[in-house]
């Protein structure tokens, strides 16, 4: 990618930057200071624009790509990231980089910087800094739209503390949304995977024991491969997770049904009344009989 340095200015841009003392003030501020947006613009056919942070920002960018292209450069690494429409690029915090549009088909990019401890951490909740990320239409017509309300409400009320407050949370649904629903489509992506073959194996055999070696041979993945899916997506080892699924299915049959403690138990294949009350107490908080009794709903 070829780029030249161009001083800030293009033609149609949007542009805020909150004065230090209130970003002061919103780091203090319970409702705001574990998220807030420090600054906030949008490029349209920004030819030659570039920057350079040899020592990172002290905020997280969040940067949407609308149309064009441009690079990301992570200067520790040397990795380089071609950067093209409808993708979201994520820098986190004190990451030296340095990014720029095509000179040929240079971009346009609505972007902003949050500061506060809950950014990092949606950042990585939804492993946001992993590289571009592609929305899907609805995903960036959300996040357009969602930018234009929260330009319009801090240029217009920079010095309403409401209005920070209400960008704040408008900002954090966005980023969960995005977030939530990339995981969705990875899950849709991965349905015929060994992960998704266990999952739906464990599904229909909840009232019979299952050996490892068996699940791994169903999902056609070795048994250290399987146990690494499972911690990976669930936090859980296969029969472990196998078990809180019998204890869940548990559950809904005291809810739903009449059937008595033993039967329950046999229903998801643990034939023993003890085991079975000892186990689902351990993992529901509650013995089977005191949480038939908790009111629901």
């Amino acid at each position: 990618m070829d780029v030249m340095l161009k001083p800030d200015g293009f033609e149609s841009e949007q542009l805020f930057v909150l004065p230090d003392y209130w970003q002061k003030e919103l780091a203090e501020t319970e409702l705001t200071r574990l998220l807030f947006v420090s600054d906030i613009g949008y490029f349209p056919h920004a030819r030659f624009h570039y920057r350079e942070r040899r020592e990172g920002c002290d905020a997280h960018i969040f940067l949407l790509c609308a149309e064009g292209e441009g690079e990301i450069e992570l200067l520790e690494s040397g990795s380089k990231m071609p950067v093209n429409a409808r993708q979201l690029c994520v820098l986190p915090a004190d990451t030296p980089h340095r990014y720029g549009a095509s000179e040929k088909d240079p971009w346009s990019i609505y972007w902003f910087h949050l500061k506060g401890g809950h950014a990092a951490e949606l950042i990585a909740q939804y492993g946001l800094d992993r590289g571009p990320l592609r929305l899907s239409i609805g995903a960036y017509s959300q996040f357009v739209e969602t930018f234009r309300q929260c330009y319009e409400i801090l240029a217009d009320r920079t010095y309403s503390l409401s209005s920070h407050v209400h960008v704040s949370q408008t900002v954090r649904h966005l980023i969960s949304g995005i977030g939530f629903g990339a995981e969705i489509a990875a899950r849709g992506r991965r349905r015929e995977n060994g992960l998704e073959r266990a999952l739906r194996y464990l599904s229909e055999h909840l009232a019979e024991p299952v050996k490892l070696s068996e699940l791994a041979k169903h999902a056609g993945v070795s048994k250290q491969h399987l146990i690494y899916l499972f911690n990976q997506e669930t936090g859980f080892p296969p029969i472990e997770y196998f078990l809180r699924m019998k204890m869940q299915r548990a559950a809904q049959l005291l809810d739903l049904t009449d059937l008595g403690v033993k039967q329950v138990g046999s229903a998801i294949g643990l034939s023993d009344p003890y085991y079975f009350s000892r186990l689902f107490k351990q993992m529901m908080g509650h013995s089977p009989t005191k949480y038939r009794q908790i009111p629901k709903g």
